[in-house]
């Protein structure tokens, strides 16, 4: 016997409101394997201006064995945030530069420059033959550098500082693993989701002078083999309506005529994973 409905709708609905009642500004996220260094780190951050009034800072504890990866890491801190903007950065990051006053500047002129941006950092690629940089680091002082100025909208951005929106609700590769390549990975779902990343001019030093290691590499192959699957061409068909997406309109026209949606359909008519079974075949 059914309940009886005691409530009105008035009573148990509402809706949404555009207010997303973040708990903090900023959320600061860090992986850290030195107490030492994080905690020289955190210092920074206070006197740079990220006050614990409108921040929270939240770790992973990776001191005696890696609990997270940089991946399932920043998946979880992307969860548990409450802030409007979440900060992702190295534990060996120092604010001797510039601080908050300086990040709010380039977050304001991105707002009105381009309000579909959904990352920023201070270093990353516009593309194959130029970079953006405004670092500090081993590998050179007061790095300055973009051909087309600041704010710089690139295709990744480098790991040590990455500063994303909380309402963009983006996410990492949940099938990739490691601590390499997952600023690229963050760029390139942003875009596939129609948002964009710069590099801009806030300056920070990184102690950190980075490695190219067999754990890197390894990273690599996998961030290739992952987006070679997922961005492949292919048939898909919904409820409504079939065709073919890749990367090239020709391909896409061509193989989406109704002679090619027939010769795939035959083929996949019959190849069904073995876990599905071919019981309720397609009509």
């Amino acid at each position: 016997m059914l309940h009886s409905i005691t409530h009105s709708a008035t009573d148990i609905t509402h809706t949404i409101s555009e207010d997303a009642g973040y708990g903090k500004k900023y959320s600061i996220c860090t992986l850290i394997t030195n107490e030492a260094i994080y905690s020289k780190m955190l210092e920074s951050f206070l006197k740079g201006g990220f006050s614990p009034d409108f921040c929270e800072y939240l770790f992973i504890n990776n001191t005696g064995e890696n609990a997270y990866d940089a991946y399932n890491g920043i998946n979880k801190f992307l969860s548990t945030a409450r802030g409007q903007y979440i900060i992702f950065c190295h534990q060996d990051v120092l604010l001797c530069h510039d601080g908050i006053d300086r990040l709010e500047a380039c977050i304001d002129q991105l707002n009105q420059l381009d309000p579909n941006w959904a990352a920023i950092g201070n270093a990353g690629a516009i593309n194959p033959a130029h970079m953006a940089r405004r670092i500090s680091d081993p590998h050179g002082r007061n790095l300055r550098q973009s051909p087309v100025g600041f704010p710089a909208k690139v295709q990744s951005l480098d790991e040590n500082f990455i500063l994303v929106r909380k309402d963009a609700n983006l996410g990492l590769s949940n099938d990739l693993k490691g601590f390499h390549f997952y600023g690229l990975d963050l760029c390139l779902l942003a875009s596939i989701r129609g948002y964009s990343s710069y590099v801009v001019d806030f300056h920070l030093m990184h102690l950190g002078p980075g490695q190219r290691d067999a754990a890197f590499y390894a990273c690599k192959n996998n961030f290739i083999e992952k987006y070679t699957k997922a961005l492949s061409g292919r048939f898909l068909r919904t409820t409504c309506e079939n065709f073919y997406l890749s990367g090239s309109r020709i391909m896409n026209a061509l193989f989406s005529l109704g002679v090619a949606r027939n010769i795939a359909r035959k083929y996949y008519k019959n190849r069904l994973p073995a876990s599905q079974g071919n019981k309720n075949k397609s009509p």
